[in-house]
């Protein structure tokens, strides 16, 4: 079983987010070191839908070595969470606010998704690609917990599409044209 290393110590703060190897004297260590607010409030979801806040030890120097981190995601009505998967973590998402079509596809292409409402939980195997989209009425947010300090985020959409793979490779996987892989790799690539 892959898991992050047991820490040696009670906790590690880091001492900046590009040293995470480093750590502060834990004689200086406070509670703000083992507090974190920024996600109170919901994420700016107007452009795309969708908004996400990753709390990891970058943001949160207290997550330091203690093998945990954090996401918050808000969604407008109808908004999505692409097909994305985290290779280096499972996944607990709990429905704070609204209704979400939640699921994930297993080796054998067997999905297993539900809508999901306030106050209910679902897990995505470490691996897995899972999804999320807000069938309610109004906005939406979830707040998912990873088994990882770094759970890694590979989107599907921006892997395929936003990617230098051979556009003769994608038109010939995918059934499509160039004008229409030309569309998608202008939707999906780095800006």
């Amino acid at each position: 079983m892959a898991s992050d290393p047991d820490p040696v110590m009670d906790y590690c703060i880091a001492k900046s987010a590009d040293n995470s190897f480093t750590c502060k004297n834990s004689s200086t260590a406070t509670v703000e070191d083992f507090t974190f607010s920024g996600i109170k409030s919901p994420g700016n979801f107007k452009q795309t839908d969708f908004s996400s806040m990753a709390v990891n030890s970058n943001v949160f120097p207290g997550l330091n070595t203690l093998g945990v981190s954090f996401v918050r995601a808000d969604f407008a009505v109808g908004g999505v969470n692409v097909p994305h998967f985290h290779p280096r973590a499972t996944e607990v998402a709990f429905v704070l606010e609204g209704k979400i079509y939640s699921g994930f596809v297993d080796t054998k292409n067997k999905v297993f998704a539900k809508v999901l409402e306030k106050g209910e939980v679902m897990v995505f195997p470490r691996g897995l690609v899972h999804f999320q989209m807000n069938v309610g009425d109004g906005p939406a947010t979830i707040f998912g917990s990873f088994d990882s300090q770094n759970p890694g985020l590979q989107r599907i959409p921006n892997a395929i599409f936003g990617s230098d793979i051979k556009e003769e490779l994608l038109e010939k996987a995918f059934g499509l044209n160039s004008k229409e892989l030309s569309e998608l790799k202008k939707r999906f690539s780095p800006s």
